[in-house]
């Protein structure tokens, strides 16, 4: 039997005809990448078991019920991966054409959340939208629109962003408009991380270099000087130099996360026994999991997170790099931003564990408890999946002999 009469699941294909759908069967059995699926599945069913463990202490005292954001993980993870499912049956040129309209829908997600009685405030911080059954934190789908419409400037203005400042600077407007948005909820991490994404994707789609350094030490200035402008910034900022000269106020959560990990040793004390997790660790099962992994699991299992992260990294690029050596610029850049995203929000998050970088607010991809995050991160790994189907569906139609 020929490679054209074998079946697979079908995808679906956008026909000429506008608001037409139709749901042949692809001619070839193409696959996914086999060391990026195992590595997210390892995460993912990893910190479905952290969250079990670290939370409930928490979950007890809150509610009554041990495993109840355990629970609710479980449900984010169904949900996070029907819509990761969605994303991934929309081919790559849609999201491309509806870019522009992405950017739009986040930046006005955005100021929609800053609007008291729609944002929820929590912390000091107004981040959040209120859905009843879960928090919509605005940062994480605006961040993804906004990745999403920067690969596609990059392609449509290629050439005015390699020889011109203007070219350069015209796709870092709704970048700092994001990041003012940002920085008046506060969220100074998410800024962080959009603006050091956006830079790496400008650097790799092209922009002279001069104009690239000039305009990352105006925004390295400008970071620095509004981290010292709020006094709870200063004050993480110290804490963050010596959290045990100030251990019974400022330096308590970092103190704590550096005691579990320091507990964990070579092997860990073992799953479920850690005790910073009994109420002594603030944020254990969201921002600071990665230090209760740290303790139960300890060096050894670091390593192992770091390998699985490191992996998904790799692959990542390789299938960005891929789709560039088959002319398909905007996959390559949209899988590049979105794997920088993904490792770098990983390796900030642990080194604020670890007391290597002040506080941020940053969840751990895959393992933190929450929503919002959680959902995001499944529907840009589902992203990066779907160019990767596509490179191989593109191979593909090169090997088949013509009949």
């Amino acid at each position: 039997m020929g490679v054209r009469s074998r079946m697979n699941l079908s995808l679906p294909r956008w026909n000429s005809q506008p608001q037409q759908l139709v749901l042949p069967l692809p001619r070839a059995q193409v696959g996914l990448d086999p060391l990026m699926c195992a590595a997210v599945a390892a995460v993912l069913c990893w910190g479905l078991v952290m969250v079990a463990s670290a939370s409930v202490a928490q979950a007890q005292k809150l509610t009554g019920e041990p495993f109840y954001f355990f629970y609710r993980q479980l449900v984010f993870t169904g949900i996070g991966g029907l819509l990761a499912w969605g994303a991934f049956l929309v081919p790559a040129h849609v999201w491309e054409r509806k870019s522009g309209w992405l950017a739009v829908g986040g930046l006005i997600l955005l100021a929609v959340v800053l609007i008291p009685g729609i944002g929820v405030k929590v912390n000091h911080a107004r981040r959040w939208i209120d859905l009843e059954f879960i928090r919509i934190q605005a940062s994480e789908p605006a961040r993804l629109a906004l990745i999403t419409y920067l690969a596609g400037y990059i392609v449509r203005r290629q050439g005015r962003l390699q020889n011109t400042l203007g070219g350069l600077l015209i796709p870092f407007l709704p970048v700092l408009l994001a990041g003012v948005l940002l920085l008046l909820e506060p969220d100074f991490g998410a800024t962080a991380i959009l603006i050091a994404v956006a830079f790496i994707m400008l650097f790799l789609g092209g922009a002279r270099m001069i104009y690239l350094i000039g305009l990352v030490l105006v925004a390295s200035v400008g970071l620095g000087l509004l981290a010292m402008a709020e006094a709870y910034r200063v004050r993480r900022l110290m804490n963050f130099t010596d959290p045990f000269a100030d251990m019974e106020n400022g330096g308590w959560q970092l103190a704590n996360s550096l005691i579990a990990i320091g507990r964990g040793e070579w092997v860990g004390v073992g799953l479920g026994n850690s005790v910073q997790k009994l109420l002594y660790l603030p944020e254990m099962h969201t921002d600071f999991i990665f230090a209760i992994l740290a303790e139960e699991f300890g060096l050894f299992g670091v390593l192992v997170l770091l390998g699985l992260f490191c992996v998904m990294v790799w692959r990542g690029f390789v299938i960005g790099a891929k789709a560039e050596a088959l002319g398909e610029r905007f996959k390559a850049y949209l899988v590049y931003g979105l794997t920088t995203w993904l490792g770098l929000q990983a390796l900030i998050n642990m080194a604020v564990n670890m007391g290597a970088l002040p506080t941020k607010g940053l969840t751990l991809p895959l393992m933190s408890y929450g929503g919002s995050s959680l959902i995001t991160v499944m529907i840009l790994l589902a992203l990066i999946l779907r160019v990767d189907y596509e490179n191989r569906q593109a191979e593909s139609r090169k090997t088949v002999p013509s009949s």
